[in-house]
């Protein structure tokens, strides 16, 4: 089966689980978070749930796990933490926890960020991988790191990657 053959099977109405990793951002000025909602919306989809969690590996952790046993939830979007920052930990957190690293998701999305912002691509540590069932994505905080990533790759590819989970 080719691949726009299985897009054509691909889920719709996805359940996305927001998370913005921060330890200054409050619901009020995370604009990033706000993007990605936004940005879920209109392309037809649902934001099951939405929170701030501080830059610290328990709590990103704890979070986590807990979220991705909710039936509601069928992909987790974390923004913030992915850059080369001492406090940044997000991937450290995340990618001992997943059943699967997409690593191709990074690849991807460092290619499509060195042709708009040049060799500074090289510090993001973005990444994508599946858990229970769940695409989950981990996306660096900037405004345009997150369009380019939800617009590119995750709008795109989260439909067929829950099909190809699921079959």
């Amino acid at each position: 089966m080719s691949t726009h053959e299985h897009k054509k099977n691909a889920i719709t109405n996805i359940g996305y689980y927001v998370i913005t990793v921060s330890d200054t951002r409050t619901k009020e000025d995370d604009t990033g978070g706000q993007l990605i909602m936004s940005m879920v919306k209109d392309g037809g989809h649902s934001v099951v749930g939405y929170e701030i969690i501080k830059d610290d590996l328990n709590s990103i952790t704890k979070h986590f796990l807990e979220i991705t046993e909710r039936e509601d939830v069928d992909a987790v979007i974390m923004t913030g933490g992915t850059g080369i920052a001492r406090r940044d930990i997000t991937p450290e957190a995340i990618l001992p926890l997943l059943d699967k690293n997409l690593p191709g998701f990074g690849e991807i999305f460092r290619g499509l960020s060195m042709q708009e912002i040049g060799s500074a691509a090289m510090m993001s540590r973005a990444l994508a991988g599946t858990k229970n069932g769940k695409a989950i994505f981990c996306i660096p905080g900037s405004r345009g790191g997150i369009r380019l990533a939800m617009g590119s790759l995750i709008l795109e590819e989260t439909g067929h990657m829950l099909w190809e989970m699921r079959k």
